[in-house]
């Protein structure tokens, strides 16, 4: 699993004219499943999203996490994320999860990050064209990878 997040001072995902998710100061992920991905891994990174320390506390310092901060969280599927781009100009995408499988490992991610955020969380719509608008804050985007 791969994720890219963004805090942000607001983002929105809109399919075929109609938004989807959106969200005011917070984070905006981007996720992307692999095959072999595992409930553990779904689980750790849904706890390192939620408690990574990159909101600014009282002195200006990122110390605080969007948690403590109670800020919202948008989730969006992106299979690009695990794209192999090292040879040639076209990217393969033969690491990434087939819908069949990715559907519920971001349904379960989603679950999980609501859970650990003890609020719902905003989303994309798996498999569509979606358009994401953000307003980036910090800018601060930083890439995670599940341990396994």
């Amino acid at each position: 699993m791969r994720i890219v997040l963004q805090r942000v001072r607001q983002a929105s995902v809109t399919v075929a004219g109609r938004v989807t998710g959106q969200i005011g100061p917070g984070l905006l992920v981007l996720a992307g499943f692999a095959p072999t991905d595992t409930t553990a891994a779904l689980e750790w990174m849904a706890r390192k999203l939620v408690n990574l320390r990159i909101f600014s506390d009282e002195e200006g310092k990122m110390n605080r996490s969007v948690l403590a901060s109670a800020g919202e969280v948008l989730v969006v599927s992106q299979f690009t994320l695990l794209a192999d781009a090292r040879k040639g100009n076209r990217p393969s995408y033969t690491g990434a999860a087939p819908p069949p499988v990715a559907v519920p490992l971001y349904e379960q991610f989603v679950a999980l990050v609501a859970e650990q955020l003890g609020r719902p969380v905003a989303t994309g719509e798996f498999g569509a064209d979606m358009q994401v608008e953000l307003l980036n804050d910090g800018p601060v985007t930083i890439v995670l990878d599940s341990p396994e």
